[in-house]
C-alpha cells in the first residue's frame, strides 16, 4: 500500500455530530458528521489525472493497484481516516434554504506532500444526512463533465478544485435529466475531488443563521489557521483581514471566468469556495456564440440569475451574504461594507484591465472604456464565437485596414453573410478604432499576439466536446475522455494535431440536451 501521508486537521479540531447513524436530520452544533461511503458493486477505474495523483505522493503504478480503486471508488476506507460529510446552508437562487450539506460528497481524508494540504472528496459515494430527498449518487454524465473540467479550468489558469479520478460503479442511478417527467436509468459514476479545502460561503452562513456564535468562531479561527497563515485569527482585525481575502481571492477568480467565457451556471452561496476556488461542476458552460445573458441552466432560464453577465455582481451579492454572517463576528458594519465596497471599484479597474490584455494593449489610455464597452455590444450583433474570435483577434496587424481586420476573424462568425448592412457597419467601426487604438502601443504585431495567446485559450472544454466523450463513454469507449483531458493541458498551444477542436460549436449541438442548456443533475 502506497505510504499516503496523512494529516487529518477538519475532521480532528472542529466538533462532529454527535449522531452517528446516517438517516437525513437537521445537524446542530457540528461542522460535519461521519459517513460511510457507499460501496459500489463493480467498481471500474476509467481515468486518472496523472498531476494529482502525483500531488499526494501517488504515482500511475499506484492507480493500477486495488488499494487505489477501493479509495477512489468509496469501496473501503483508507486505514485510520474516519470519512465525513460537511454541513453547511446557503441562499439558492437568492433565498436562504436553510441547512444544505454535503449531500453527495464524502470527504475521505487530508494528505501532506511537498508542502502543500490536499483533500479528498468522493462525489456521488453515496447518502449522507445532508442528502435531503436525493438517493446521494452520481452518473456518469455528471462525472465525466466534473472530472475534464476541473482539470481544464486549471489549466487556463483559473483558480479551481482539481479531480483526482473519475470511476464508474457497476451500479444504475436513476435520473430525469431535464425535469420533464422522463427519468431513465444511467451508468453510476464516483468523481475524486480535490483542494487544499472545500468549505464554502454556507459552512459559515448556517452557523450564523442559527445565531451559534460559538461554533462559527471556531470555523472561523480553524480556516484562518490552515489557509490564512498570514492572518493572526481570534481578533477583530483578523476577522477584516479574513474577509477582504475572501473579498480579493473571489474577485480574481470571477474575472478569470469572464475572461475565459465560462458560466458557473449555479452560483449559489452553498456553491462558493471560501478559498476564492471554482467549485461544483454542475450545468457550467462557455459561451458559443457571445451572450451576455446566457445561463447553461434549465432551473435558471427564466429570471437568468447567474448568466454570464450578471456572475461579478451575483459574487458581490454572496460575499454581502457572507458578510452578513461574519457580522456576528465582527459586531462592526463599516469595516465589511468598506470591502464590499472596495469590491465594487476594483472590480471595473480589474476587469478592464484583463480586457485590455485580451485586446493586446500594454497602455491604459481614455478611450479604452469605450472601445471595450462597444466590443461586448458589436459582438452580441451577430452570433460571434467568443474564444474564435479573441484568439483570431492576435492575427490583426497595426497595418491591416477595417475590411483586412475583419477578414481575420471571420471564422468567429456563425453565418459571415449576415455580416451586412448595419451590422458590417458597426464591426468596421470597432475595427477602425481599434486599429486607431493599436497605433498608439510600443508593442510589435508579433510580440503583441504572443502576448494575447496567453491569455485567449485556442481550446476550451465545450459542452459538445464533453457531450462526444459522454455519448463514447456510454457505449464503452473512454477514449475520448483522455483525448480532451490531454487537449485541454495546453490550452493556450496550437497544437495543430487537434485543430479540429478549434472549431465553432455545430449545428446538431446547438439544442442537443447536453450541449445547450443543463440540469442541476447534470
Amino acid at each position: 500500500m502506497t505510504n499516503l501521508k496523512i494529516s487529518d486537521t477538519f475532521n480532528k479540531e472542529l466538533p462532529a455530530d454527535k449522531v452517528v447513524s446516517n438517516q437525513r436530520r437537521q445537524v446542530y452544533d457540528s461542522c460535519y458528521s461521519f459517513v460511510t461511503p457507499r460501496k459500489p458493486s463493480d467498481p471500474k477505474l476509467l481515468h486518472v489525472s496523472d498531476e494529482m495523483i502525483s500531488s499526494i505522493g501517488g504515482d500511475i503504478e499506484f492507480s493500477n493497484t486495488p488499494d487505489f480503486l477501493n479509495l477512489v471508488s468509496g469501496d473501503s476506507v483508507w486505514p485510520e481516516t474516519n470519512p465525513f460529510a460537511m454541513c453547511y446552508g446557503g441562499h439558492q437562487f437568492g433565498n436562504w434554504a436553510g441547512q444544505l450539506g454535503d449531500g453527495r460528497a464524502i470527504n475521505l481524508f487530508e494528505v501532506e506532500h511537498e508542502n502543500k494540504r490536499w483533500a479528498l472528496q468522493l462525489k456521488g459515494a453515496g447518502e449522507t444526512p445532508y442528502s435531503r430527498t436525493a438517493d446521494g449518487l452520481a452518473v456518469l454524465r455528471s462525472s465525466i463533465r466534473e472530472h475534464l473540467c476541473s482539470e481544464a479550468m486549471f489549466h487556463l489558469g483559473v483558480p479551481t478544485t482539481r479531480s483526482l479520478s473519475l470511476c464508474l460503479t457497476g451500479d444504475e442511478v436513476m435520473r430525469d435529466v431535464m425535469y420533464d417527467g422522463n427519468p431513465a436509468l444511467e451508468k453510476g459514476a464516483v468523481v475524486c475531488r480535490m483542494a487544499p479545502s472545500f468549505l464554502r460561503f454556507g459552512n459559515f452562513q448556517i452557523f450564523a443563521s442559527r445565531k451559534d456564535v460559538k461554533n462559527l468562531k471556531l470555523l472561523t479561527d480553524y480556516t484562518i489557521k490552515h489557509f490564512f497563515k498570514e492572518i493572526i485569527p481570534g481578533t477583530k482585525e483578523g476577522y477584516i483581514a479574513f474577509f477582504n481575502e475572501v473579498v480579493d481571492r473571489s474577485m480574481k477568480m470571477v474575472i478569470e471566468w469572464q475572461r475565459v467565457g465560462f458560466v458557473h451556471g449555479v452560483m449559489n452561496t452553498d456553491n462558493m469556495s471560501i478559498l476564492g476556488l471554482t467549485i461544483d461542476y454542475g450545468p457550467y458552460g462557455w459561451l458559443e456564440g457571445y451572450e451576455r445573458n446566457w445561463t447553461p441552466n434549465t432551473t435558471d432560464r427564466n429570471g437568468k440569475r447567474y448568466r454570464f453577465g450578471n456572475q461579478a455582481p451575483i459574487v458581490l451579492w454572496n460575499l454581502y451574504q457572507l458578510a452578513n454572517a461574519l457580522m456576528l463576528l465582527i459586531e462592526d458594519a463599516k469595516p465589511l461594507e468598506d470591502g464590499l465596497g472596495r469590491f465594487k471599484k476594483e472590480y471595473t479597474t480589474a476587469y478592464n484591465d484583463m480586457m485590455r490584455s485580451k485586446l493586446g494593449l500594454e497602455k491604459r489610455e481614455s478611450v479604452d472604456i469605450k472601445l471595450i464597452n462597444e466590443l461586448e455590444e458589436t459582438l452580441e450583433l451577430i452570433e460571434t464565437d467568443m474564444t474564435i474570435f479573441y484568439r483570431l483577434l492576435s492575427e490583426v496587424t497595426s497595418s491591416d485596414n477595417t475590411d483586412q481586420a475583419l477578414v481575420r476573424v471571420g471564422e468567429a462568425f456563425y453565418n459571415q453573410t449576415a455580416l451586412t448592412g448595419e451590422e458590417k457597419v458597426k464591426w468596421e467601426s470597432w475595427f477602425k478604432a481599434y486599429l486607431n487604438r493599436l497605433s498608439k502601443e510600443d508593442i510589435n504585431d508579433q510580440d503583441r499576439k504572443q502576448a494575447m495567446n496567453k491569455v485567449n485559450p485556442k481550446y476550451v472544454l465545450r459542452n459538445y466536446m464533453a457531450q462526444l466523450a459522454i455519448d463514447a463513454a456510454d457505449n464503452g469507449d473512454y477514449s475520448i475522455i483522455d483525448e480532451l483531458y490531454q487537449l485541454t493541458k495546453s490550452p493556450y498551444a496550437d497544437q495543430p494535431k487537434n485543430e479540429k477542436w478549434f472549431a465553432k460549436r455545430p449545428e446538431w449541438a446547438r439544442h442537443k440536451v447536453g450541449c445547450s442548456m443543463l440540469s442541476c443533475s447534470s
